[in-house]
């Protein structure tokens, strides 16, 4: 039975990915921290749609996550055909202000993660008949964002990674994509830290988990590069590109920086 594996599964839109896939009739493998909250979307799916999911609880930020993931995996099934590579969170403030530590935990979930788990899955991915890896970025991947500054890079890095690894894998049966949601209903500025005046911002062009999920997840199996869900957010990043860096760079702190204390 074709498999998906799914980091960042417990909850918004990696919850979401895996209702989606559930519905397509994917087997589930499903990984976060939460033992509870991923057993219990587990458990809703097997019943919901009649498939076979399974969790690892597991800290995707700690040094050897991606090994011990990859080795379950392979004790779960042959059949790995895509790894949605989802796991991954923001850090909002200044630069200097923010600690060092907090940071590179950051960095190591949002880049090195999904590089690992990809070099480490590649093999297995590689034996099926077709295959998809799908990175989510952001929409900050377009542009610098001042005070999300190594949030925005770390997802840059995502989207050069993956369009660079798509080329390498031309001729292979491995298709790669990198999703780019833009504001999307989800946990994301709690855990950022972000003002509530900033989410209530967010909040007006937000998508649902649900929206971005079933849009990303009909473009990587069409086989489409980069995914940009939703018209406003697609316009927006096509306009970036035309803009002078400074002018972005200059309009994005504009939004954020307003609502540091």
């Amino acid at each position: 039975m074709p498999t998906a594996l799914i980091t960042g599964a417990s909850r918004g839109i990696g919850r979401a990915f895996a209702t989606e896939l559930a519905r397509r009739r994917y087997d589930l493998l499903l990984v976060a921290r939460s033992a509870d909250q991923l057993e219990l979307v587990a458990t809703e799916l097997r019943t919901q749609h009649g498939i076979s999911a399974h969790s690892l609880a597991c800290d995707l930020a700690e040094q050897g996550a991606a090994q011990r993931v990859a080795d379950w995996v392979r004790t779960q099934t042959p059949e790995l055909t895509i790894l949605v590579n989802n796991a991954g969170y923001g850090l909002w403030g200044r630069f200097e202000e923010l600690t060092l530590v907090e940071q590179q935990n950051m960095l190591q979930l949002n880049m090195h993660l999904p590089v690992a788990l990809t070099h480490l899955l590649l093999p297995t991915l590689r034996q099926q008949p077709k295959a998809y890896i799908l990175n989510v970025a952001s929409t900050a991947a377009y542009q610098a964002v001042p005070t999300l500054t190594l949030y925005a890079a770390s997802k840059s890095f995502l989207l050069s990674f993956s369009r660079g690894l798509r080329y390498e894998l031309r001729d292979s049966v491995v298709s790669v994509s990198c999703l780019s949601p833009g504001a999307t209903t989800t946990d994301f500025a709690d855990r950022a830290g972000m003002s509530a005046g900033l989410q209530e911002t967010a909040n007006k062009v937000s998508m649902t988990p649900a929206q971005v999920a079933q849009a990303g997840i009909a473009a990587l199996l069409a086989g489409e590069a980069e995914i940009i869900p939703g018209a406003l957010n697609k316009i927006s990043s096509k306009l970036t590109g035309l803009v002078p860096k400074a002018l972005t760079e200059k309009i994005a702190a504009g939004i954020y920086e307003k609502y540091l204390k």
